[in-house]
């Protein structure tokens, strides 16, 4: 759990540091710094998948992986997911002020700030695929490292956010925190039925995703970027295949 946590503490301090301290940041400087820590997560994630021992499995889980994750279209649930807990918010907000006059009166900008910069960054923190594999990596083998790593690339949205959305992006902690959570520890259950060598393929595959959500960072920002999400299921083929390769050498050898 050492992972989530720090990922939601980084949050929760730098949230506060860009409402408190930092009035604004120029868009220039913004587009900037994404860009950079686009290339770091590239290197980030380049780097984990060269412990890759099987790269003919990677290229199959990838392209395994792609399409069944376009044919699920996880990419589409996870926006429409979003959007719901959005409008969900808004309506809440907007039935309250349509009872009571004076509430109308009294929830300002500043109030809509707050529920915008909390959804928002909730569903920004949460629903990339290096949440989901930095989490694994912590529950399966106690490495932090990717999540050390996010925690990098949401301090720094959050300083940004924070300083043009307010204290709700500070309170998007609390779900990552749950999220990341859940899934780290899920992992550590089923760690007894995972081999080293699936382990290793697994994170190779999650590793390239980071690549390509560092790819839509730093190159892809303004043009069409990969839908990382639609390659999740990648990351589980190697432990499928790896699972079922005794048996297809059995019928084979018959």
């Amino acid at each position: 759990m050492l992972g989530p946590v720090v990922n939601a503490i980084t949050i929760v301090i730098c949230s506060l540091l860009g409402c408190f301290i930092i009035k604004g940041i120029p868009e220039r400087f913004e587009d900037l710094i994404k860009k950079c820590l686009g290339l770091a997560t590239i290197y980030i994630g380049i780097r984990g998948s060269m412990a890759n021992q099987r790269p003919l499995l990677l290229i199959m889980s990838l392209v395994a992986g792609a399409v069944l994750g376009e044919l699920i279209d996880i990419d589409k649930w996870m926006n429409r997911l979003g959007l719901w807990a959005e409008r969900k918010l808004y309506r809440n907000k907007t039935t309250e002020t349509e009872n009571n006059a004076a509430a109308k009166h009294e929830i300002n900008s500043t109030k809509k700030s707050f529920a915008q910069g909390f959804v928002t960054t909730s569903i920004l923190f949460c629903s990339g695929s290096m949440a989901i594999v930095g989490s694994m990596q912590s529950g399966l083998s106690g490495n932090h490292e990717m999540l050390y790593t996010k925690s990098i690339l949401d301090g720094t949205i959050s300083i940004v956010f924070g300083a043009s959305m307010g204290i709700g992006v500070l309170f998007s902690a609390v779900p990552v925190l749950i999220y990341q959570g859940g899934i780290a520890l899920l992992s550590m259950v089923i760690k007894d039925s995972l081999t080293p060598e699936i382990i290793t393929e697994m994170s190779a595959v999650g590793n390239l995703l980071v690549a390509a959500i560092g790819i839509n960072f730093a190159c892809l920002s303004e043009g069409k970027p990969i839908k990382v999400a639609n390659l999740i299921p990648a990351i589980f083929i190697p432990w499928i295949y790896m699972a079922m390769e005794p048996l297809i050498r059995n019928y084979l050898s018959f």
